[in-house]
């Protein structure tokens, strides 16, 4: 029997701009389909509310996806206040109203609360597992869902503009795995009134912001005029903060392998100074990514080859 080509080798990164009520896995879909790529994976999902900034990795590229998820987030969002839902944004049913609006005054002085390392409740639909079954399936299901609180960090908060008295919307810079919907439900219950979230859109995820993105009607066009994959970033878009060290042929070969390769030798031809002991590099050879590999008494070895 021979087997059905699955798509095409497609390696590198590419920023979709995503719109309004489509699902993050219905973008990956449709953007496979315009490259007839092999493999490709997301960082990050947005949910069908939100728009904006959606980093698609192809090929090698999805073996650095955990870098890109736990780069810088930044969110433009709005509040409405007086109700909250089951989903704490405005596609869920209505479960609570409150007549308390918040005024300026009182936003600007509880911002600071929310700022830094603070515990958050993830909504009771968010793809968080619970008992090896997705939180958002229990809660379709009707089933109580009963979620932990955990750290999550917040770098900035700051409020955009006072829309109207039900209105108010604001920029986030956020960490891994904050939810802006229960930012958005936890303010207003500081404040003592309830909210959920009306709009939400991701401006910038690591070093990706909205200039970096297209819509995926735009890589439509170029699918058609076969320029798609031109856009492509390189893997190592996602490896921005991760030391970068240039390998000989030889050496490069070594790490493919798997194989350590002498730290000291490659310090004859790159300062190392400033990478500590179990620091994590970017090895490159004739302008790719080798792999990601550890310093180890003496030693840099490879834990992730990117096979080109």
């Amino acid at each position: 029997m021979v087997r059905k080509n699955r798509g095409n080798p497609v390696h590198g990164w590419l920023v979709i701009d995503k719109g309004l009520n489509i699902t993050s896995a219905k973008v990956v879909g449709r953007a496979r389909k315009i490259l007839n790529a092999a493999k490709v994976g997301h960082s990050g999902t947005l949910d069908p509310l939100a728009t904006g900034v959606l980093p698609l990795a192809f090929g090698e590229a999805t073996k650095t996806v955990s870098y890109m998820m736990a780069g810088k987030k930044k969110y433009n969002f709005t509040i409405c206040w007086g109700s909250s839902t089951d989903t704490d944004d405005a596609q869920g049913v209505v479960i609570k109203t409150s007549r308390v609006r918040p005024d300026k005054v009182k936003i600007e002085s509880t911002l600071p609360q929310f700022i830094g390392e603070i515990q958050q409740i993830p909504p009771i639909y968010s793809a968080v597992k619970v008992d090896g079954k997705r939180a958002y399936t229990l809660a379709r299901e009707e089933k109580t869902v009963e979620l932990k609180p955990r750290s999550v960090f917040i770098e900035e908060f700051k409020l955009a503009d006072m829309i109207d008295a039900d209105h108010t919307s604001f920029e986030v810079t956020s960490g891994k795995g904050v939810y802006i919907r229960g930012l958005a439900r936890d303010i207003a219950v500081y404040m003592g009134t309830v909210g959920h979230v009306s709009q939400l859109r991701r401006t910038s995820v690591g070093p990706f912001s909205e200039k970096d993105a297209i819509s995926l009607d735009q890589l439509e066009e170029l699918g058609h005029k076969g320029a798609a994959v031109d856009i492509l970033r390189p893997v190592e878009s996602a490896l921005d903060d991760i030391p970068a060290l240039d390998l000989t042929a030889d050496e490069a070969r070594r790490l493919r392998c798997g194989q350590p390769i002498s730290a000291f030798e490659v310090a004859k031809r790159t300062p190392l100074n400033g990478i500590d002991p179990g620091a994590i590099v970017c090895a490159m050879a004739g302008g790719k990514v080798v792999a990601l590999a550890k310093f180890q008494g003496g030693e840099i070895c490879p834990f992730r080859v990117l096979n080109f």
